[in-house]
């Protein structure tokens, strides 16, 4: 990966819309930038019922950050609902979905991973004290503030995270921590690279 470290400030994120042109996502990261991405990481605004985009041979994780819920119905029949205030569900990019307002526009933070090639956790905790994060080749974090504030330790180089921002933390070469306290809460999410045989 070319990306390095780095805290990505929520007024910085890209506002576009939804490859099916129903609705608007902001963009947080995309690695590698470019149309041919291995993960991306967006927040999805979900203003009326719509179809979402179909992305074939991507898988997705759907957390919502924002609103009174959401209902995920598929062709198949199944429905996932994601209540407040942190509701999620993971499911294929291939597969036709409507999201369905419970009461009210949603906010809802996308994950979206290429199969077989990345391998993901995504994980919504307390920041109540120090967090420790690590590092190495292959394998990534992405912390996403939804509340409160937080900073690294100073060794990072990084800046302070507000509320809405989000830190990249970037394995390159050999084995780093990275210790964070504040108070809010967050998610975090755990990127690794599948090995390809």
């Amino acid at each position: 990966m070319s990306e390095v470290s780095r805290v990505i400030p929520a007024n910085e994120y890209q506002r576009s819309r939804w490859k099916n042109g129903l609705g608007w996502t902001r963009e947080i990261v995309r690695v590698p930038d470019g149309d041919h991405w291995d993960w991306r990481l967006s927040i999805a605004e979900i203003e009326r019922d719509s179809e979402f985009s179909i992305f074939p041979g991507i898988d997705r994780d759907l957390a919502l950050i924002r609103g009174n819920g959401l209902r995920l119905r598929f062709e198949d029949g199944e429905v996932a609902e994601l209540a407040p205030p942190h509701g999620r569900f993971r499911f294929a990019g291939e597969r036709v979905v409507t999201g369905e307002l419970v009461d009210g526009t949603t906010h809802d933070f996308n994950l979206m991973w290429r199969r077989g090639v990345i391998e993901t956790e995504l994980l919504h905790r307390p920041l109540v004290g120090p967090m420790l994060f690590f590092v190495e080749p292959g394998t990534h974090w992405a912390i996403h503030l939804l509340s409160g504030q937080a900073e690294f330790d100073a060794d990072s180089g990084l800046p302070p995270l507000w509320t809405g921002d989000t830190a990249l933390l970037i394995g390159d070469a050999g084995r780093r921590r990275y210790a964070l306290q504040g108070g809010g809460e967050l998610l975090a999410i755990r990127i690794r690279e599948v090995e390809q045989e």
